[in-house]
């Protein structure tokens, strides 16, 4: 289920994905390279910070629930490093809470998994529903 957050212009060519399931990583590695995106993939927080520390990205794509921080603090944290960029929330157990909290850190999509590669797609390029 897509879920617009709110919507910007952003559109997003070089795309970090941040997960600590391998196999979720592949997949959604794969469906956004065939869409024509740059990806790169991690699993850890503190990885994705210091990818985002050291390199620029147009999206990231975090999931909820990671090892090593909430992954809606780690979507903080970037809002900090990375204002404009655009935000991807993921998850497999979703709450109106985290789907709250998410669009207070400016999140631009809440993505339920598993989702779609249509949504996935939709989410990083500029074709969301006004």
């Amino acid at each position: 289920m897509l879920s617009t957050l709110h919507n910007t212009q952003n559109c997003s060519p070089r795309v970090l994905v941040v997960d600590d399931d391998k196999v979720v990583l592949q997949v959604l590695s794969k469906i956004l390279q065939k869409a024509g995106h740059i990806v790169d993939t991690v699993e850890t927080a503190k990885e994705a910070l210091n990818r985002l520390e050291a390199s620029s990205y147009d999206a990231v794509i975090i999931d909820v629930h990671l090892q090593d921080m909430n992954g809606l603090d780690l979507l903080s944290k970037v809002g900090t490093i990375a204002p404009s960029m655009r935000k991807i929330v993921l998850t497999g157990y979703p709450s109106d809470e985290d789907r709250k909290r998410a669009l207070e850190q400016t999140a631009d999509f809440y993505l339920i998994k598993p989702v779609t590669p249509g949504e996935l797609i939709e989410s990083i390029e500029c074709k969301t529903n006004k």
